[in-house]
């Protein structure tokens, strides 16, 4: 008897960690699989689902402009409650810590339908930091039913927090699945940067960062690139008008600093592998990096991803204009602090989280 698992991506960074399992799930000739977008992120959403064939079944395309987050959780909800009722799911899986993971992990509890949170049990144990993140995975984790953790470490999160052991699975994360099958292939960076010069990435897109933080973030980046006119700077900038207005205005128009429309994903990771070192305020930059071998400076004050600065691959740089340009110089010039930090070892997986989750589900309907 075929069970119906329905899985729900909001976002570009839900799809790509999203994808491995549902392809994974398309080979199990028990499951009936539903594919729903709430297009949280319409555009990059896309692109993933696009790169991995991946065609939704359902599309409630709930961006809009500016949206508040009240709106988006209210508009959610009640789209979410037709969705639950026309398609009686026999569970739902959800990635990660957006919105979209919030809202669907309440409506199915509503619904009494059991909720798989893939990459669950990361905290900063800071309610407001990241903001709204840490909120949507508290409550995610208060009702799932089946937590899919990337690390021993998130597990401990769960069972400090009251969570069943038994209803915890490490099964490492899906992000290296999905990057070690990309990473494989021989991609062009499309941007214009001098392939004999040294390449800093940089992303920065996150609520806390918006407004003073973000602009100390680019003088950081600004004065870098002045003082190191030898080493190009790649900024493919969120198309969030919060991030746009401040770094088209502090960055436009500088010899060696190349700002880019959001690169999709497969030309994302070329970046990665192009990259000397990456500065970023991304959960999934974080998990990634380290994979490649890539040294990480996090524009955070706070991480739910320890274990990167642990091992010595991340450090925390947060948005301080001194921080960041000290620690950047820093590895630009001393090549025994860079060595330091290039492991190419990743501790968030090993490329077979997904298939794990799929024998946890696989056994739990037989």
């Amino acid at each position: 008897m075929t069970k119906k698992i329905l899985c729900v991506v909001g976002t570009r960074p839900e799809a790509i960690k999203m994808a491995p399992v549902i392809q994974a799930l398309k080979n199990e000739p028990w499951v009936n699989l539903r594919v729903l977008a709430t297009a949280q992120h319409r555009h990059l959403l896309d692109q993933v689902l696009n790169f991995f064939s991946i065609e939704p079944d359902i599309d409630l395309n709930i961006m809009r402009p500016n949206q508040a987050l009240t709106t988006l959780t209210a508009r959610l909800l009640l789209d979410l409650d037709d969705v639950l009722l026309a398609e009686k799911p026999d569970a739902v899986l959800v990635q990660g810590d957006t919105t979209t993971v919030m809202a669907v992990a309440l409506a199915c509890f509503y619904h009494r339908i059991p909720v798989g949170h893939v990459e669950a049990g990361l905290r900063t144990w800071n309610i407001s930091n990241p903001f709204p993140e840490e909120a949507n995975r508290v409550i995610t984790g208060k009702l799932a039913h089946w937590h899919f953790v990337p690390t021993e470490g998130s597990h401990q999160n769960l069972l400090r927090e009251g969570v069943a052991d038994e209803n915890i699975f490490i099964t490492g994360n899906t992000v290296i699945d999905a990057l070690l099958v990309v990473a494989a292939q021989n991609i062009e960076l499309p941007a214009q940067v001098d392939p004999n010069k040294r390449l800093v990435l940089i992303t920065a897109h996150r609520r806390e960062n918006f407004g003073e933080p973000l602009r100390n973030i680019c003088h950081a980046i600004q004065a870098l690139a002045q003082n190191n006119p030898e080493v190009e700077f790649l900024f493919p900038v969120h198309p969030n008008p919060n991030v746009t207005n401040i770094v088209n205005s502090l960055l436009a128009n500088k010899p060696n600093i190349h700002l880019s429309a959001p690169l999709d994903y497969v030309h994302f990771v070329a970046a990665l592998k192009r990259s000397f070192l990456i500065l970023t305020d991304s959960g999934g930059v974080q998990e990634e990096a380290p994979a490649l071998g890539k040294p990480i400076l996090v524009l955070r004050n706070e991480t739910e991803r320890p274990e990167a600065v642990e091992q010595g691959v991340a450090k925390l740089v947060g948005s301080h204009y001194g921080q960041i340009v000290e620690e950047t110089q820093r590895l630009l010039d001393d090549t025994t602090a860079y060595q330091a930090m290039v492991k190419g070892t990743s501790p968030y997986g090993d490329g077979h989280a997904a298939e794990r989750i799929v024998n946890v589900l696989r056994e739990h309907f037989s």
